[in-house]
């Protein structure tokens, strides 16, 4: 059997890569951040886990990634964890510096110095490329501008494992993503903020919803299927960095009005843009080409754009509508300062 150590097990990816390889017959280990309020809805909602082997850790310490590759013994590791909110990053440069960046550097010294055999996966992303654009698509070949702290340090991250996979000759393959959406997709990330949203309006719990820039354009896939890729980049006969994409690129807005297209509203009734939410840099648009995931991995997306709104609304209804009723709620309960308050009016206009 083998064996995978999974960083970020909590978070959308690390959850759906852990169902993956438990289904694949591996012994899953998930290291994650220990926090006041414990956060493993996702596996929860998965039904795994009680499946998997959780390791507290914190990867700014390098005795705690040593710990957790002690304990898992792994045959593969998959490095997802990171300060992944792009507008965060800004707000706090310097611990994305540390725990997106610098965590790379200790994940690959651990398996240099004691584990040269393990193959490493590092997620790498589409903000990586920044300003850079191309109607054809960002390949693997394609000019970095990173345009966050969180893209640069991304970058570093990219570049440290090309530097360990060159130098010491180690297993480290690199998945630069794009923009991948799921039902358990965090509140903190635009989209499932959209269908959170419109949801409560659906509701009658609020009457607008607030958006930075609506303009922006991203390619959107299905995390289901992103995991797969990462998964299959480690089973080649020699490491490589492989673009993940859907070779579509959609506007905020359009994601904005199927969300409301799907509650029957004309999302321009309820939208009002709030300069707060805009960044000091923002990336206008990005679209991937998957070509050489296709032809060497023989990865391709299913799931597409419009069947990824309707999958994220039909969840956030639902959650709500169990919620709302008094129902055991499923998924992460959401956290408002003014909770009550959209209950009393919930429950108000339901009568």
């Amino acid at each position: 059997m083998k064996s995978a150590l999974i960083t970020g097990i909590t978070g959308q990816d690390g959850a759906y890569l852990a169902k993956l390889l438990l289904e694949k017959d591996y012994k899953v280990y998930g290291l994650y951040r220990r926090l006041s309020t414990p956060n493993f809805w996702r596996l929860q909602n998965l039904n795994i886990y009680n499946r998997v082997n959780l390791i507290s850790g914190d990867l700014t310490d390098l005795s705690s990634v040593l710990n957790a590759f002690k304990a898992s013994n792994p045959d593969e590791v998959y490095h997802l964890a990171a300060q992944s909110f792009v507008e965060a990053s800004f707000e706090s440069p310097l611990a994305t510096a540390e725990v997106t960046g610098l965590s790379t550097t200790r994940i690959l010294e651990a398996a240099k110095l004691y584990y040269p055999n393990t193959r490493v996966y590092y997620a790498g992303t589409s903000e990586m490329f920044g300003s850079s654009y191309d109607e054809n698509g960002l390949n693997e070949n394609s000019i970095f501008k990173p345009m966050s702290p969180y893209a640069a340090a991304k970058l570093y991250g990219y570049w440290i494992s090309n530097i360990y996979r060159n130098g010491y000759k180690l297993f480290v393959s690199s998945g630069i993503l794009f923009n991948h959406e799921s039902e358990i997709r965090g509140l903190e990330f635009v989209t499932r903020k959209i269908v959170n949203e419109v949801a409560k309006i659906h509701y009658g719990l609020e009457k607008k919803i607030r958006l930075g820039n609506i303009k922006a354009k991203r390619d959107w896939g299905y995390a289901p299927e992103y995991v797969e890729a990462m998964y299959r980049m480690l089973q080649q006969d020699s490491p490589d960095d492989y673009v993940i994409a859907t070779n579509e690129t959609h506007s905020v807005e359009e994601f904005l009005q199927l969300a409301f297209d799907y509650i029957n509203e004309d999302y321009t009734k309820y939208l009002e843009i709030d300069k707060r939410f805009l960044r000091p840099l923002d990336v206008p648009a990005l679209k991937g080409d998957y070509s050489k995931a296709r032809d060497k991995l023989g990865w391709e997306p299913k799931i597409k754009f419009n069947e990824i709104v309707k999958l994220m609304m039909k969840a956030e209804l639902k959650r709500w509508e169990l919620y709302l009723n008094g129902e055991q709620f499923p998924w992460d309960v959401p956290n408002y300062p003014n909770e009550n308050a959209l209950l009393k009016t919930y429950y108000k206009v339901k009568k």
